[in-house]
């Protein structure tokens, strides 16, 4: 496991939970050297964990990736009435069919393996998106979809001795414990006034990323004693690129 130090809580002789009201950065567009002061990082699986610090690995569990559909067996997307797949429009991604038990544990088994990785490459937690998918599926797929399987993940994660957190997906924090989720990602709950709702849940242990100036003032002027955030580009772009924000105040 990548050290963490004193930081972060034991659940376990191995697995640690993210420090409370520490240095944060996102960087799931893309590695780079953290910032001073910065102890959690978030970035993608396909990216190595920082040493030294707390990481979390970023997995889009619920849904495919832009284009990668046809890695996807075609009776594991959701489909609609029509036989076609249901997308995401704002990021032109495919919904994965967790309607059924059969199909949650074969989607499962794809990204556990996803979960092996960041473990074995020595990430402390995992971050799977899109938990809210099932708001974005027309009816097809429920909340009680969603937990149960994120329940699938949470208990794999479990086993590989990571930290398992929620991201976004406000409306289901009261199903925790039956999710198995240990902590929040949450993305601009200043700006929709949700970070209290998180921190009360899940007991400050929060890593917020706004996306606005005005989120990033709320978070802060409610919150920036007890939750770690920061100020991010929405494209969580790296240093020298065009538009990169990262701002703590």
């Amino acid at each position: 496991m990548t050290a963490c130090g004193s930081s972060g809580d034991a659940t376990s002789a191995e697995m640690r939970l993210p420090p409370r009201n520490a240095g944060f950065d996102y960087q799931i567009g893309g590695a780079y050297k953290p910032p001073s002061g910065v102890r959690i990082v978030a970035r993608d699986r396909s990216a190595s964990p920082a040493p030294g610090l707390y990481n979390i690995c970023y997995v889009n569990a619920f849904q495919a990736q832009p284009d990668a559909e046809q890695e996807w067996p075609a009776d594991l997307l959701l489909r609609d009435a029509d036989g076609e797949a249901v997308i995401d429009e704002d990021w032109d991604e495919a919904l994965l069919d967790i309607g059924t038990a059969a199909k949650r544990e074969r989607i499962a088994e794809r990204v556990d393996e996803w979960i092996d990785g960041c473990a074995d490459k020595g990430f402390d937690a995992v971050e799977p998106d899109n938990y809210d998918s099932y708001t974005r599926s027309d009816g097809l797929l429920t909340a009680d979809d969603a937990t149960a399987f994120i329940a699938l993940l949470s208990r794999h994660a479990h086993a590989r001795h990571l930290a398992i957190g929620q991201k976004n997906t406000v409306e289901l924090a009261g199903q925790r414990k039956k999710a198995g989720l240990d902590f929040a990602v949450a993305e601009e709950c200043g700006q929709y006034d949700e970070c209290g709702v998180y921190a009360e849940v899940f007991d400050d242990r929060v890593v917020d990323v706004e996306y606005t100036d005005s989120g990033l003032r709320k978070a802060l002027s409610g919150f920036g004693d007890r939750l770690s955030i920061v100020r991010r580009d929405v494209m969580v772009t790296t240093p020298g690129s065009k538009g990169y924000v990262r701002r703590t105040r």
